[in-house]
């Protein structure tokens, strides 16, 4: 078949590779000058399956409610939220229920297991070459802060999720550059965790599209979809339509705006994050591979000969608009654990991405409803994690076979309930 995939980040240029290696004719739409340009380029890399949940889970709203007005609190509400915006939030808030929370918490995991299976396997066939280590901590400062994390431990031991609680002393063993005048009472090892760079891993990938055949158009902006039997994708400035047999999206936020108008409403929404990247100063200061600091929700990742530190929940704001609390704090959290590691005084990317996320969590894989036109969208924070499986189920989806993963509650259905 002749098939469109609207965007060129990790999910975009995953879903082209995986339909190029099942035989159609692909072509890739992408309105930014290269691939990876927007969530995928400077994101927190992390590869945690066993960490993957819905955002909101049950009893945070309480905790979200009390620090809202702190410089520290993880999530910041933009004075200009939008009415669809604020609409987004009471489900949000709606998917923290514990039974719903445990549902998308289950759909999460299944897609992720399988997608970091199918990431290794990509890895090693096309022997792709990007920075990667193994393993992640989860820092828990005070006893309280573990006292906390008991129920998502329970859950991940529900879902075979390899971990173990360890102590100061191992945990500094593990990660010897952890500033020792930092409180931390305990910390959990993920072994099946890793981090990696998503952006070199999606331009590899598209190395590989390309060598089977994908066209990549770079500088196109999609203006419409039409669906099948005549689908045909519309561009900017372009007097006549593309016509092909299939159109996947997977644009991020700008999905939403491109079905929309066939019927289709999808409720994404732009929740902002930062990071902060500098290159290693002190090998001996840095991370060996990733930490999470539990209380701050920030991570601070070895990215090959630079430190990462990434983090935020930022909702409500404008891309170009940085908040000065969020930066700062990423700053407090790298200092708090590896003061010697960066260099800071120069040369440092700060870098503010919006997660197209839809609010109980799980992206949407499958079927529109319209023929012919097919999803792959809202892997909000996990799109690195989730976009290996994903692909290769909407690869399958499209030519008509079931695929290895179990799709339940992952389409477009999930809304309708």
């Amino acid at each position: 078949m002749k098939v469109a995939v609207i965007g060129a980040g990790v999910v975009g240029t995953s879903t082209a590779f995986e339909l190029a290696a099942d035989g159609h004719q692909v072509t890739v739409f992408e309105r930014r000058s290269a691939a990876a340009e927007e969530a995928s380029f400077a994101n927190a890399g992390l590869l945690a399956p066993g960490t993957i949940t819905p955002w909101m889970a049950p009893g945070m709203l309480g905790a979200i409610a009390k620090g809202l007005f702190s410089r520290n609190a993880p999530l910041q509400l933009g004075w200009g939220l939008t009415g669809s915006e604020l609409a987004w939030l009471w489900k949000w808030r709606r998917a923290s229920q514990p039974a719903a929370y445990l549902a998308q918490h289950s759909r999460l995991q299944r897609l992720a297991g399988y997608s970091t299976e199918r990431l290794q396997t990509l890895t090693q066939q096309l022997h792709l070459d990007y920075d990667r280590s193994e393993g992640s901590l989860l820092l828990l400062r005070t006893d309280s802060a573990l006292a906390q994390a008991q129920p998502g431990l329970q859950l991940l031991r529900d879902a075979g999720v390899a971990w173990q609680q360890i102590d100061t002393a191992t945990a500094r063993q593990r990660e010897p550059a952890l500033n020792p005048e930092t409180p931390l009472a305990a910390a959990i090892h993920l072994p099946g965790d890793a981090v990696g760079n998503c952006r070199q891993f999606t331009m590899q990938l598209k190395a590989a599209a390309q060598h089977l055949g994908v066209q990549f158009e770079f500088n196109r902006t999609v203006a419409h979809i039409e669906p099948a039997p005549a689908a045909a994708v519309s561009i900017a400035n372009e007097a006549t339509p593309r016509r092909f047999d299939a159109v996947v999206v997977c644009a991020g936020l700008a999905s939403a705006a491109l079905l929309k108008p066939l019927g289709v409403h999808i409720p994404l929404a732009a929740v902002y994050g930062y990071s902060l990247s500098a290159h290693i100063r002190e090998p001996l200061n840095a991370p060996v591979s990733a930490v999470v600091d539990e209380q701050y929700q920030i991570s601070i990742a070895r990215m090959g000969q630079r430190v990462r530190v990434a983090g935020g929940i930022d909702i409500g704001s404008r891309a170009d608009a940085h908040h000065s609390a969020a930066i700062a704090r990423l700053y407090k959290v790298l200092y708090d654990w590896f003061p010697g590691a960066a260099q800071l005084a120069s040369n440092v990317q700060i870098w503010k991405g919006a997660r197209p996320m839809l609010p109980d969590g799980p992206p949407l894989i499958g079927p529109s409803g319209l023929p012919g036109v097919w999803l792959n969208l809202g892997h909000g924070a996990y799109g690195w994690a989730l976009a290996s499986g994903s692909a290769r189920a909407t690869a399958d989806l499209v030519a008509g076979r079931t695929p290895e993963l179990d799709m339940e509650g992952l389409g477009l259905e999930r809304l309708r309930h």
